[in-house]
């Protein structure tokens, strides 16, 4: 039985090993223009720059929402063909005003560290296509990466800059925070204290695609002068879409709450956040996160 074992290891390892030279070879052709890229995307900095002098809304998209439009389910979010043809429209980036960010991952990954390179090469050898198709090549789109900017990169230096620089965005506004009922964004953390103010709606923590309405209805309540920071998976670049349309700004945060609790306590790996696991409001008010509580306004419950 043993030996069956060693041979299915031995041909799964094969399989990656041929993955992984393919996805350098694919990627090789990128770097060196043989495999023609029209797709633009800014920097880090010019993309947070915009954010900061105008009030440009934004949606993000990262590997999950490129994955979607392929038909694929999430861990958080069941697959369907009306978010996979949801999500590529946006991708098209119709709107001056509404900013759209990708990966950029197109021209090199020289700043990534191992790992993301690896990563973002295998991205593109199954995932290139959807961005051909749907990237509109007379946008520049701006950086995912804005929100995700500690543990990608190898050299650390410019993470404090870029993080200051993240939190500028909403400095002295009002803001509304839409998450789910884990992410707990600036809770512990100085994050949000550039803010005037911080008010809640909270999501389901899986599938809030299915509850979008309902989400949609409670920050409809609130004032236009109010920012949204919205951190709900896959269906916050559908609601970021619904909420600029009605004139608010918007701006999909995604995960930058983690990556900025990873640059804080200096993380090596991928750790765990312990407030993740803080779910009732009993369990709040326990680890003492009774100003977090006071914010939410609205709790979007899961129906299913």
């Amino acid at each position: 039985m043993q030996a069956v074992f060693d041979q299915i290891g031995d041909k799964m390892g094969m399989k990656r090993k041929i993955k992984d030279i393919l996805a350098a070879v694919v990627y090789f052709l990128y770097e060196k223009g043989i495999l023609h890229n029209t797709i633009r995307v800014h920097s880090i900095d010019e993309t947070l720059d915009e954010l900061i002098k105008t009030e440009k809304s934004m949606v993000r998209f990262g590997d999950g929402e490129i994955l979607m439009i392929k038909g694929g389910s999430l861990v958080l979010q069941k697959a369907s063909p009306e978010i996979g043809e949801g999500l590529s429209e946006i991708l098209g980036y119709q709107y001056d005003d509404l900013m759209v960010t990708i990966p950029d991952v197109f021209v090199s990954l020289s700043e990534h560290r191992k790992e993301s390179r690896q990563f973002w090469r295998d991205h593109l050898l199954f995932c290139r296509k959807v961005y051909r198709r749907y990237c509109n090549p007379d946008r520049i789109y701006g950086s995912t990466f804005l929100s995700r900017c500690y543990y990608f990169v190898e050299d650390k230096k410019d993470c404090g800059r870029w993080f200051a620089k993240v939190r500028k965005i909403w400095e002295n506004k009002e803001i509304v925070v839409v998450e789910g009922s884990r992410t707990h964004n600036g809770v512990g953390n100085d994050l949000l204290d550039p803010a005037a103010g911080v008010e809640r709606i909270i999501c389901p923590p899986s599938d809030a695609y299915g509850a979008l309405d309902r989400i949609l209805a409670a920050c409809e309540q609130f004032d236009k002068s109010k920012m949204f920071l919205i951190s709900a998976g896959v269906a916050a670049k559908f609601l970021a879409l619904e909420l600029f349309r009605k004139g608010y700004r918007v701006v999909d945060i995604g995960n930058l709450d983690m990556e900025y609790e990873w640059f804080l306590r200096k993380a090596d790996r991928k750790i765990p956040l312990e407030k993740h696991e803080i779910v009732e409001e009993e369990a709040n008010r326990a680890a003492g996160y009774d100003t977090y509580l006071q914010q939410i306004k609205y709790r979007i419950q899961d129906t299913a």
